[in-house]
Protein backbone atom coordinates (compact mmCIF):
# COMPACT_ATOMS: atom_id res chain seq x y z
CA UNK A 1 0.00 0.00 0.00
CA UNK A 2 2.87 2.34 0.94
CA UNK A 3 4.66 1.62 -2.36
CA UNK A 4 1.60 2.43 -4.47
CA UNK A 5 1.09 5.65 -2.51
CA UNK A 6 4.74 6.62 -3.05
CA UNK A 7 4.40 5.95 -6.79
CA UNK A 8 1.25 8.07 -6.93
CA UNK A 9 3.01 10.91 -5.12
CA UNK A 10 6.04 10.58 -7.41
CA UNK A 11 3.88 10.84 -10.54
CA UNK A 12 2.04 13.84 -9.09
CA UNK A 13 5.40 15.47 -8.39
CA UNK A 14 6.57 14.84 -11.97
CA UNK A 15 3.48 16.44 -13.46
CA UNK A 16 3.53 19.25 -10.92
CA UNK A 17 6.49 20.91 -12.60
CA UNK A 18 6.63 19.69 -16.18
CA UNK A 19 9.53 21.88 -17.38
CA UNK A 20 11.78 20.88 -14.50
CA UNK A 21 10.85 17.24 -15.00
CA UNK A 22 11.61 17.42 -18.72
CA UNK A 23 15.02 18.98 -18.11
CA UNK A 24 15.77 16.30 -15.52
CA UNK A 25 14.75 13.54 -17.92
CA UNK A 26 16.73 14.96 -20.84
CA UNK A 27 20.08 13.46 -19.88
CA UNK A 28 18.63 9.99 -19.27
CA UNK A 29 16.56 10.15 -22.47
CA UNK A 30 19.56 11.11 -24.62
CA UNK A 31 21.80 8.50 -23.02
CA UNK A 32 19.33 5.63 -23.33
CA UNK A 33 18.30 6.66 -26.85
CA UNK A 34 21.96 6.70 -27.91
CA UNK A 35 22.70 3.29 -26.40
CA UNK A 36 19.57 1.71 -27.91
CA UNK A 37 20.22 3.24 -31.33
CA UNK A 38 23.85 2.10 -31.45
CA UNK A 39 23.12 -1.44 -30.27
CA UNK A 40 20.12 -1.78 -32.62
CA UNK A 41 22.25 -0.58 -35.53
CA UNK A 42 24.99 -3.01 -34.55
CA UNK A 43 22.50 -5.87 -34.36
CA UNK A 44 20.91 -4.92 -37.68
CA UNK A 45 24.31 -4.59 -39.38
CA UNK A 46 25.40 -7.96 -38.00
CA UNK A 47 22.19 -9.65 -39.17
CA UNK A 48 22.51 -8.02 -42.59
CA UNK A 49 26.09 -9.27 -42.92
CA UNK A 50 25.04 -12.73 -41.76
CA UNK A 51 22.21 -12.85 -44.31
CA UNK A 52 24.63 -11.88 -47.07
CA UNK A 53 27.06 -14.62 -46.09
CA UNK A 54 24.33 -17.21 -45.60
CA UNK A 55 22.95 -16.56 -49.07
CA UNK A 56 26.39 -17.42 -50.40
CA UNK A 57 26.57 -20.57 -48.31
CA UNK A 58 28.23 -20.66 -44.89
CA UNK A 59 28.92 -24.35 -45.46
CA UNK A 60 31.15 -23.76 -48.47
CA UNK A 61 34.85 -23.06 -48.93
CA UNK A 62 36.25 -21.72 -52.21
CA UNK A 63 39.73 -22.58 -53.46
CA UNK A 64 41.11 -20.30 -56.16
CA UNK A 65 44.37 -21.53 -57.75
CA UNK A 66 46.96 -19.03 -58.91
CA UNK A 67 48.40 -19.56 -62.35
CA UNK A 68 51.76 -21.32 -62.72
CA UNK A 69 53.11 -24.45 -64.40
CA UNK A 70 53.36 -26.21 -61.05
CA UNK A 71 49.80 -25.36 -60.22
CA UNK A 72 48.45 -26.66 -63.55
CA UNK A 73 49.77 -30.08 -62.68
CA UNK A 74 48.05 -30.09 -59.28
CA UNK A 75 44.79 -28.25 -59.74
CA UNK A 76 43.09 -30.46 -62.29
CA UNK A 77 39.61 -31.98 -62.16
CA UNK A 78 41.05 -35.06 -60.41
CA UNK A 79 42.19 -32.86 -57.53
CA UNK A 80 38.57 -32.78 -56.32
CA UNK A 81 38.72 -36.49 -55.45
CA UNK A 82 42.14 -36.22 -53.85
CA UNK A 83 40.98 -33.42 -51.59
CA UNK A 84 37.97 -35.40 -50.38
CA UNK A 85 40.24 -38.31 -49.51
CA UNK A 86 42.76 -36.17 -47.63
CA UNK A 87 40.52 -33.80 -45.65
CA UNK A 88 37.68 -34.87 -43.36
CA UNK A 89 34.30 -33.12 -43.27
CA UNK A 90 33.96 -32.56 -47.02
CA UNK A 91 30.70 -33.58 -48.67
CA UNK A 92 31.67 -32.77 -52.26
CA UNK A 93 34.10 -30.68 -54.28
CA UNK A 94 32.72 -28.88 -57.32
CA UNK A 95 35.17 -27.68 -60.00
CA UNK A 96 34.32 -24.45 -61.81
CA UNK A 97 35.83 -22.55 -64.74
CA UNK A 98 34.87 -19.19 -66.17
CA UNK A 99 35.78 -16.60 -68.78
CA UNK A 100 34.33 -13.64 -70.59
CA UNK A 101 32.36 -14.11 -73.81
CA UNK A 102 29.77 -12.42 -75.97
CA UNK A 103 26.24 -13.80 -76.04
CA UNK A 104 23.82 -13.10 -78.87
CA UNK A 105 20.19 -13.74 -79.72
CA UNK A 106 19.43 -12.50 -83.23
CA UNK A 107 20.08 -8.78 -83.21
CA UNK A 108 20.41 -8.62 -79.46
CA UNK A 109 24.00 -8.98 -78.22
CA UNK A 110 25.52 -8.66 -74.75
CA UNK A 111 29.28 -8.31 -74.57
CA UNK A 112 31.74 -9.46 -71.87
CA UNK A 113 29.34 -11.84 -70.17
CA UNK A 114 30.88 -14.04 -67.47
CA UNK A 115 30.27 -17.59 -68.70
CA UNK A 116 30.84 -20.27 -66.09
CA UNK A 117 31.31 -23.99 -66.55
CA UNK A 118 29.85 -25.76 -63.53
CA UNK A 119 28.52 -29.15 -62.52
CA UNK A 120 24.85 -29.63 -61.72
CA UNK A 121 25.65 -29.59 -57.98
CA UNK A 122 26.72 -25.95 -58.21
CA UNK A 123 23.16 -24.61 -58.20
CA UNK A 124 21.92 -26.13 -54.93
CA UNK A 125 25.27 -25.44 -53.23
CA UNK A 126 24.91 -21.75 -54.13
CA UNK A 127 21.22 -21.68 -53.11
CA UNK A 128 20.18 -20.57 -56.59
CA UNK A 129 16.59 -20.88 -57.77
CA UNK A 130 14.83 -20.54 -61.11
CA UNK A 131 12.21 -18.16 -62.42
CA UNK A 132 11.55 -20.46 -65.39
CA UNK A 133 12.80 -23.68 -66.95
CA UNK A 134 15.17 -26.06 -65.17
CA UNK A 135 18.82 -26.53 -64.29
CA UNK A 136 20.92 -28.75 -66.49
CA UNK A 137 21.56 -32.25 -65.11
CA UNK A 138 24.52 -34.53 -64.44
CA UNK A 139 23.59 -36.39 -67.65
CA UNK A 140 23.87 -33.10 -69.59
CA UNK A 141 27.33 -32.68 -68.12
CA UNK A 142 28.45 -36.23 -68.92
CA UNK A 143 27.19 -35.98 -72.50
CA UNK A 144 28.65 -32.47 -72.96
CA UNK A 145 25.33 -31.09 -74.14
CA UNK A 146 25.28 -27.51 -75.31
CA UNK A 147 22.69 -26.20 -72.88
CA UNK A 148 22.85 -23.01 -70.83
CA UNK A 149 21.20 -21.29 -67.85
CA UNK A 150 20.96 -17.50 -67.99
CA UNK A 151 20.94 -14.93 -65.20
CA UNK A 152 17.76 -12.84 -64.94
CA UNK A 153 19.24 -9.58 -66.28
CA UNK A 154 21.05 -11.35 -69.12
CA UNK A 155 17.85 -13.13 -70.15
CA UNK A 156 15.94 -9.82 -70.16
CA UNK A 157 18.57 -8.19 -72.37
CA UNK A 158 18.71 -11.07 -74.85
CA UNK A 159 14.95 -11.70 -74.89
CA UNK A 160 13.36 -8.31 -74.16
CA UNK A 161 9.95 -9.31 -75.50
CA UNK A 162 9.66 -13.03 -74.90
CA UNK A 163 10.48 -16.18 -72.98
CA UNK A 164 14.12 -17.29 -73.11
CA UNK A 165 13.63 -20.98 -72.21
CA UNK A 166 13.49 -23.23 -75.26
CA UNK A 167 15.33 -20.80 -77.53
CA UNK A 168 18.93 -20.81 -78.68
CA UNK A 169 21.65 -18.26 -78.06
CA UNK A 170 25.10 -17.97 -79.61
CA UNK A 171 28.02 -17.86 -77.23
CA UNK A 172 31.34 -16.94 -78.79
CA UNK A 173 34.91 -16.07 -78.04
CA UNK A 174 36.73 -16.82 -81.32
CA UNK A 175 33.82 -18.61 -82.95
CA UNK A 176 30.13 -18.85 -82.15
CA UNK A 177 28.55 -21.94 -80.65
CA UNK A 178 24.84 -22.47 -80.28
CA UNK A 179 23.37 -23.27 -76.85
CA UNK A 180 19.80 -24.16 -75.87
CA UNK A 181 18.47 -22.07 -72.98
CA UNK A 182 17.04 -24.52 -70.43
CA UNK A 183 16.57 -22.20 -67.47
CA UNK A 184 16.56 -18.62 -66.22
CA UNK A 185 17.63 -17.78 -62.66
CA UNK A 186 15.52 -15.76 -60.29
CA UNK A 187 16.85 -12.27 -59.65
CA UNK A 188 19.24 -12.23 -56.74
CA UNK A 189 21.43 -9.64 -55.04
CA UNK A 190 25.16 -9.94 -55.50
CA UNK A 191 26.81 -12.15 -52.88
CA UNK A 192 30.29 -11.15 -51.72
CA UNK A 193 30.92 -9.35 -55.00
CA UNK A 194 29.61 -12.24 -57.15
CA UNK A 195 26.74 -11.31 -59.47
CA UNK A 196 24.52 -14.07 -60.82
CA UNK A 197 22.01 -11.88 -62.64
CA UNK A 198 24.28 -11.03 -65.57
CA UNK A 199 26.11 -14.38 -65.81
CA UNK A 200 25.56 -17.55 -67.85
CA UNK A 201 26.16 -21.16 -66.80
CA UNK A 202 26.90 -24.22 -68.95
CA UNK A 203 27.85 -27.81 -68.02
CA UNK A 204 31.47 -28.14 -66.90
CA UNK A 205 32.41 -30.82 -69.44
CA UNK A 206 30.79 -28.83 -72.24
CA UNK A 207 32.86 -25.81 -71.29
CA UNK A 208 36.27 -27.55 -71.06
CA UNK A 209 35.80 -29.79 -74.11
CA UNK A 210 33.62 -27.83 -76.52
CA UNK A 211 33.67 -24.19 -75.56
CA UNK A 212 37.17 -23.46 -74.28
CA UNK A 213 39.58 -26.35 -73.92
CA UNK A 214 41.49 -26.25 -70.64
CA UNK A 215 42.87 -28.73 -68.15
CA UNK A 216 43.11 -26.26 -65.28
CA UNK A 217 40.23 -25.65 -62.88
CA UNK A 218 39.56 -22.00 -62.09
CA UNK A 219 37.83 -22.47 -58.73
CA UNK A 220 36.85 -25.37 -56.49
CA UNK A 221 33.71 -24.99 -54.40
CA UNK A 222 34.01 -27.26 -51.39
CA UNK A 223 30.71 -28.25 -49.80
CA UNK A 224 31.10 -29.04 -46.10
CA UNK A 225 29.24 -31.98 -44.55
CA UNK A 226 26.22 -31.16 -42.41
CA UNK A 227 27.27 -30.75 -38.80
CA UNK A 228 30.93 -30.18 -39.63
CA UNK A 229 32.68 -26.95 -38.65
CA UNK A 230 33.24 -24.95 -41.85
CA UNK A 231 36.02 -22.90 -40.28
CA UNK A 232 37.88 -26.00 -39.10
CA UNK A 233 37.49 -27.65 -42.52
CA UNK A 234 38.84 -24.49 -44.20
CA UNK A 235 41.86 -24.55 -41.89
CA UNK A 236 42.51 -28.23 -42.69
CA UNK A 237 42.26 -27.53 -46.43
CA UNK A 238 44.69 -24.63 -46.12
CA UNK A 239 47.15 -26.77 -44.17
CA UNK A 240 46.94 -29.55 -46.78
CA UNK A 241 47.43 -27.14 -49.70
CA UNK A 242 50.39 -25.49 -47.97
CA UNK A 243 52.03 -28.89 -47.79
CA UNK A 244 51.53 -29.85 -51.45
CA UNK A 245 51.85 -26.51 -53.31
CA UNK A 246 52.72 -23.76 -50.82
CA UNK A 247 50.74 -20.68 -49.81
CA UNK A 248 51.74 -18.68 -52.90
CA UNK A 249 49.84 -20.94 -55.29
CA UNK A 250 46.27 -20.60 -54.06
CA UNK A 251 43.76 -18.36 -52.33
CA UNK A 252 41.15 -19.64 -49.91
CA UNK A 253 37.81 -18.04 -49.20
CA UNK A 254 35.52 -19.19 -46.40
CA UNK A 255 32.28 -17.22 -45.82
CA UNK A 256 32.02 -18.69 -42.31
CA UNK A 257 35.48 -17.37 -41.39
CA UNK A 258 34.78 -13.90 -42.78
CA UNK A 259 31.39 -13.83 -41.05
CA UNK A 260 32.98 -14.72 -37.72
CA UNK A 261 35.48 -11.88 -38.11
CA UNK A 262 32.76 -9.44 -39.21
CA UNK A 263 30.55 -10.36 -36.25
CA UNK A 264 33.47 -9.89 -33.87
CA UNK A 265 34.40 -6.48 -35.28
CA UNK A 266 30.77 -5.32 -35.34
CA UNK A 267 30.20 -6.47 -31.76
CA UNK A 268 33.33 -4.79 -30.37
CA UNK A 269 32.65 -1.56 -32.28
CA UNK A 270 29.01 -1.41 -31.13
CA UNK A 271 29.97 -2.11 -27.51
CA UNK A 272 32.65 0.59 -27.62
CA UNK A 273 30.24 3.20 -29.00
CA UNK A 274 27.53 2.14 -26.55
CA UNK A 275 29.97 2.54 -23.65
CA UNK A 276 30.76 6.09 -24.80
CA UNK A 277 27.05 6.87 -25.16
CA UNK A 278 26.42 5.49 -21.67
CA UNK A 279 28.52 8.30 -20.20
CA UNK A 280 25.61 10.63 -20.87
CA UNK A 281 23.56 8.44 -18.55
CA UNK A 282 25.88 9.43 -15.71
CA UNK A 283 25.41 13.06 -16.65
CA UNK A 284 21.67 12.49 -16.62
CA UNK A 285 22.00 10.83 -13.21
CA UNK A 286 23.69 13.88 -11.74
CA UNK A 287 20.80 15.95 -13.07
CA UNK A 288 18.35 13.69 -11.26
CA UNK A 289 20.32 14.06 -8.02
CA UNK A 290 20.20 17.84 -8.31
CA UNK A 291 16.47 17.88 -8.93
CA UNK A 292 15.85 15.49 -6.04
CA UNK A 293 17.84 17.73 -3.68
CA UNK A 294 15.63 20.62 -4.80
CA UNK A 295 12.57 18.42 -4.21
CA UNK A 296 13.75 17.65 -0.67
CA UNK A 297 14.18 21.34 0.06
CA UNK A 298 10.72 22.13 -1.32
CA UNK A 299 9.18 19.33 0.75
CA UNK A 300 10.92 20.22 4.03
CA UNK A 301 7.70 21.33 5.72
CA UNK A 302 5.86 18.21 4.57
CA UNK A 303 8.69 16.05 5.88
CA UNK A 304 8.54 17.81 9.26
CA UNK A 305 4.79 17.28 9.55
CA UNK A 306 5.03 13.59 8.58
CA UNK A 307 7.82 13.00 11.06
CA UNK A 308 5.91 14.82 13.79
CA UNK A 309 2.98 12.51 13.11
CA UNK A 310 5.24 9.46 13.55
CA UNK A 311 6.50 8.67 10.04
CA UNK A 312 9.60 6.49 10.20
CA UNK A 313 12.83 7.58 8.43
CA UNK A 314 12.47 4.52 6.22
CA UNK A 315 9.10 5.76 4.95
CA UNK A 316 10.53 9.21 4.16
CA UNK A 317 13.53 7.68 2.41
CA UNK A 318 11.31 5.36 0.37
CA UNK A 319 9.15 8.27 -0.78
CA UNK A 320 12.03 10.17 -2.34
CA UNK A 321 13.80 7.05 -3.58
CA UNK A 322 10.64 5.95 -5.43
CA UNK A 323 10.34 9.44 -6.91
CA UNK A 324 13.94 9.28 -8.14
CA UNK A 325 13.51 5.80 -9.64
CA UNK A 326 10.21 6.81 -11.28
CA UNK A 327 11.90 9.83 -12.82
CA UNK A 328 14.85 7.79 -14.09
CA UNK A 329 12.82 4.84 -15.43
CA UNK A 330 10.39 7.21 -17.17
CA UNK A 331 13.34 8.82 -18.92
CA UNK A 332 14.65 5.37 -19.79
CA UNK A 333 11.37 4.25 -21.36
CA UNK A 334 11.10 7.44 -23.42
CA UNK A 335 14.74 6.98 -24.44
CA UNK A 336 14.06 3.40 -25.58
CA UNK A 337 11.16 4.59 -27.73
CA UNK A 338 13.23 7.41 -29.23
CA UNK A 339 16.19 5.06 -29.80
CA UNK A 340 13.99 2.51 -31.56
CA UNK A 341 12.53 5.20 -33.82
CA UNK A 342 15.98 6.60 -34.67
CA UNK A 343 17.46 3.16 -35.38
CA UNK A 344 14.43 2.32 -37.54
CA UNK A 345 15.02 5.43 -39.63
CA UNK A 346 18.76 4.74 -39.86
CA UNK A 347 18.42 1.12 -41.05
CA UNK A 348 15.79 2.23 -43.57
CA UNK A 349 18.31 4.68 -45.04
CA UNK A 350 21.04 2.01 -45.00
CA UNK A 351 18.73 -0.50 -46.68
CA UNK A 352 18.98 -3.07 -43.87
CA UNK A 353 16.28 -4.97 -42.06
CA UNK A 354 15.61 -3.65 -38.55
CA UNK A 355 16.53 -5.99 -35.71
CA UNK A 356 15.70 -4.70 -32.23
CA UNK A 357 18.34 -5.67 -29.69
CA UNK A 358 16.52 -7.10 -26.68
CA UNK A 359 19.80 -6.83 -24.77
CA UNK A 360 19.86 -3.07 -25.44
CA UNK A 361 16.35 -2.62 -24.04
CA UNK A 362 17.03 -4.78 -20.98
CA UNK A 363 20.37 -3.09 -20.26
CA UNK A 364 18.82 0.37 -20.66
CA UNK A 365 15.99 -0.42 -18.24
CA UNK A 366 18.36 -1.93 -15.67
CA UNK A 367 20.76 0.99 -16.05
CA UNK A 368 17.91 3.52 -15.68
CA UNK A 369 16.76 1.78 -12.52
CA UNK A 370 20.30 1.70 -11.15
CA UNK A 371 20.80 5.41 -11.97
CA UNK A 372 17.57 6.25 -10.10
CA UNK A 373 18.63 4.30 -7.02
CA UNK A 374 22.26 5.45 -7.04
CA UNK A 375 21.64 9.16 -7.58
CA UNK A 376 18.42 9.24 -5.55
CA UNK A 377 19.86 7.58 -2.47
CA UNK A 378 21.70 10.61 -1.10
CA UNK A 379 18.75 13.06 -1.40
CA UNK A 380 16.42 10.40 0.05
CA UNK A 381 18.80 9.69 2.95
CA UNK A 382 19.17 13.43 3.58
CA UNK A 383 15.40 13.79 3.76
CA UNK A 384 15.10 10.83 6.14
CA UNK A 385 17.63 12.35 8.56
CA UNK A 386 15.76 15.63 9.00
CA UNK A 387 14.49 16.19 12.52
CA UNK A 388 10.81 17.23 12.78
CA UNK A 389 11.48 20.53 14.61
CA UNK A 390 14.35 21.44 12.27
CA UNK A 391 12.25 20.72 9.22
CA UNK A 392 9.28 22.74 10.49
CA UNK A 393 11.54 25.61 11.48
CA UNK A 394 13.10 25.71 7.95
CA UNK A 395 9.66 25.78 6.41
Amino acid sequence: MLLSENIRMAIASLFGNRLRTFLSLLGIMIGVASVVTILNLGQSASESISASFESGGLDTVSIMPRGSARETMVFSEEFSYRLMDEVDGIKEVLPMVSSGANVRNGQEIVESVIVQGVTSGFFPSSSLSLSSGSFFTAVDNINRRQVIVLGSELADELFPSGEAVGHYVSVFRNQAKSFLVVGVLEERDATMGTSYNDSAFMPYNTYVQRFRRTSQVGTYIVKVEEGADSIAVAEDIEEYLNEIVGSDYFRLFSPATIKEMADSVTGVFSSFLAAIAAISLLVGGSGIMNIMLVSVVESTGEIGIRKALGAAPKAIRSQFLVESVTLSVTGGIIGIILGSLMSSAAVHIAGWELHISSAAILISLIFSLAIGVFFGWYPAAKAAKLEPMEALARD
